[in-house]
């Protein structure tokens, strides 16, 4: 269940809960352990972010844009930053936030992405009083924007990505690795060793197994 609201303390990363969803063991490094490594995405990836927070605000036509914008939501308990929120001016004069992450890749078959764009929604609509059907996820790889539609599903999946992200901190756990194809392009590689470490449980559960195997009835 959550809290009413949250102290301003205990406000966790909105990129956590991307590393989460993409990682458990990544956030744990980054988060309880501390650990950052650069590699050639992670630069690319600062200084395209870079790029986007340093063109400024603007308006154009019905659009105002917003860089770097602020964010926190006191009753999911997050903090963070918005890429750029574009605000939209509506046929009532009103203007709908929009908020558009970039990222320096591709779209990815999960929902890390989404979900963080989904947190940044639902902390500008504690902030905001309004609600916000939607952002958009601009890729550098692909030079395109993806549409998010912020449905039940997708609120469900962040809200709960909140949680578990806040009961790994608590814990001060850090999950075992299991490597899969995500590992090759982390940048925490060298210090995960998905591949040494899930081998050398192998190899001891292995070993445990053919000892058990030789035990007498």
């Amino acid at each position: 269940m959550w809290k009413d609201m949250y102290d301003i303390n205990d406000l966790i990363m909105i990129s956590a809960l991307q590393h989460y969803a993409f990682c458990p063991r990544q956030c744990a490094l980054i988060y309880l352990e501390q650990i950052w490594t650069e590699n050639r995405l992670t630069v690319e990836g600062k200084i395209l972010h870079e790029r986007v927070h340093e063109e400024g605000n603007e308006a154009r036509g019905d659009v105002r844009i917003e860089r770097g914008v602020s964010l926190r939501s006191l009753r999911v308990g997050l903090i963070g930053k918005a890429d750029v929120v574009e605000y939209h001016r509506q046929a009532d004069g009103a203007w709908l936030p929009f908020p558009v992450e970039y990222k320096r890749g591709k779209p990815k078959p999960d929902h890390c992405d989404k979900i963080q764009l989904c947190a940044q929604a639902i902390c500008l609509e504690e902030m905001l009083h309004t609600e916000i059907p939607g952002g958009a996820l601009f890729y550098g790889q692909t030079r395109r924007r993806l549409d998010v539609t912020f449905d039940e599903t997708l609120r469900r999946e962040t809200e709960e990505a909140a949680r578990q992200v806040r009961d790994l901190l608590n814990s001060g756990k850090t999950p075992k690795p299991m490597y899969g194809k995500r590992c090759d392009n982390c940048s925490l590689a060298a210090a995960c060793l998905p591949k040494t470490i899930q081998k050398r449980r192998s190899v001891n559960n292995y070993l445990i197994r053919m000892a058990g195997a030789g035990e007498e009835p």
